[in-house]
């Protein structure tokens, strides 16, 4: 027996946005195959350079991921979905907190997701939701 369900699908999303989005997840596609270790590893370099994103900048990252995906726009698409958010907000010279991790309540579930100050980017659930076992924040910049 099948559960109908509908996916949310931005619609709207520039082209040249859409292009970016599709070359990103070519590359986050590619990093979900990794253990974890070096997807953080790989993130960590990433990074680098890039200034803290805002949540409306997560935010229009993700929606074009999810625009160009329809796999990343779906349930189990969060691992590809949140690394081509990051990376597609590193094109653009930002970043946000990448964070993987698992469901606070049962049953025992993983997800990966992009944050902003703490809070989830369109994820539809309270603030501490999740447990995060692996984050990727912005760079600090020394003060000189």
């Amino acid at each position: 027996m099948t559960t109908p369900s509908a996916l949310h699908r931005p619609t709207g999303v520039p082209l040249a946005r859409k292009l970016g989005a599709r070359l990103v997840l070519l590359v986050a596609f590619g990093l979900s195959l990794l253990p974890p270790r070096r997807i953080r590893t790989v993130l960590g370099l990433v990074r680098r350079g890039a200034v803290p994103a805002s949540a409306a900048q997560a935010r229009t990252a993700r929606e074009a991921v999810c625009a160009v995906s329809l796999f990343c726009a779906g349930p189990r698409g969060c691992l590809p979905r949140s690394l081509a958010t990051a990376l597609l907000c590193r094109l653009r010279g930002t970043w946000p907190t990448w964070c993987t991790g698992v469901r606070v309540v049962p049953p025992f579930t993983a997800h990966a997701w992009v944050e902003i100050d703490g809070r989830p980017v369109d994820e539809g659930v309270p603030d501490d939701y999740f447990s995060r076992l692996i984050t990727v924040p912005p760079a600090h910049r020394a003060n000189t």
